[in-house]
């Protein structure tokens, strides 16, 4: 299993994690990721410590894809792979409604065909075969009855084969993932269900396919406080992170079991009742997808995510350097 550090979002002057990222670079973590929603850029992020560092890769986690059309996001990834000597792994998603209707003002219809077109444009650029074109419904190039004609990247990518991981949450976009990408980003991965919820969506992974889980760490003697911590993350991505119509985050927590939870979650938080929603909260779904306690209990645990299809654990919460190394030192022996 190789290990990676998720750094999340950036959100103000002083989150800098280059001593974190550094940190793990020493300990010989396999990735940093980053990430974005409607505040700081995942790319910026990544090119500041891209830039301190020679040897961790720099995953995105997720750059939307309605926030850029795809040659850009191509563009950008063949910039940032050449300056950091090939080293991005680019995780790319959909979003959901509220973010891409709501910020991008982007329609959110048919987001499995948009990805789709999405991937093979940006493999395209890369390629530099031949000038670019396509004729699908969402990313025409070039626009039809106007001036433009097809182009080809002025730049010669590094890679002409980059890493694409997708962020995905439904089993058919899991298995779209499995399709067209080199990994899948499961933002919650309940370990012990992985199978039954999107063993079928994997049977065609290539081999050397990365599940790369992310999973919330917190190192605690107070197991119960550990696992507040991580029911307060739940609390925000199941109440608020999303439509009341359609909620992502709800609906995978339903297909792990928990669909009356999430329901009454929803409801709670969307009526201004937070602490309800959030003792609404079982800790046994928060255990599930977290690693909390004191390093033996998170030692024991770490049994089921080696059992399952993961094959990359991104960690959240941990920053300081002793922590990264007990981290490591637990889930790679």
């Amino acid at each position: 299993m190789k290990l990676g550090l998720n750094l999340g979002y950036w959100q103000r002057n002083a989150d800098d994690a280059t001593e974190s990222v550094l940190a793990a670079e020493r300990l010989g973590y396999d990735s940093v990721w980053t990430a974005e929603a409607y505040g700081s850029d995942v790319f910026t992020p990544l090119a500041w410590y891209g830039a301190r560092t020679s040897r961790i890769k720099l995953g995105t986690s997720i750059a939307q894809i309605s926030a850029r059309p795809p040659v850009t996001t191509a563009m950008t990834a063949m910039t940032l792979d050449h300056l950091t000597g090939g080293r991005l792994l680019l995780g790319v998603g959909a979003s959901g409604p509220q973010v891409v209707e709501g910020w991008y003002g982007q329609p959110f219809a048919k987001p499995l065909a948009r990805t789709r077109e999405y991937v093979e444009i940006m493999r395209k650029v890369w390629r530099r075969e031949e000038p670019v074109t396509s004729d699908g419904p969402h990313y025409p190039l070039p626009l039809a009855n106007g001036l433009g004609k097809p182009l080809k990247l002025i730049t010669h990518p590094l890679r002409a084969d980059i890493p694409v991981y997708l962020g995905a949450e439904g089993p058919k976009n899991v298995a779209l993932a499995a399709e067209v990408a080199q990994g899948w980003l499961p933002l919650f991965a309940f370990p012990s269900k992985i199978e039954e919820m999107y063993g079928e969506s994997l049977a065609g992974a290539p081999p050397g396919f990365d599940v790369a889980a992310m999973v919330m760490v917190v190192i605690s003697d107070d197991v119960q406080a550990a696992l507040d911590g991580v029911k307060m993350m739940l609390t925000l991505y199941i109440g608020g992170m999303g439509a009341r119509q359609r909620n992502f985050h709800a609906d995978i927590i339903g297909r792990m079991g928990y669909a009356e939870a999430a329901e009454r979650i929803q409801a709670l938080y969307l009526a201004g009742r937070k602490d309800e929603a959030f003792r609404a909260i079982p800790d046994e779904l928060a255990d599930g997808i977290s690693l909390v306690g004191p390093p033996g209990r998170i030692k024991e645990r770490l049994e089921l995510w080696h059992k399952s299809p993961v094959t990359s654990l991104l960690v959240m919460g941990p920053r300081d350097e002793p922590s990264l190394k007990l981290i490591r030192d637990l889930v790679l022996g």
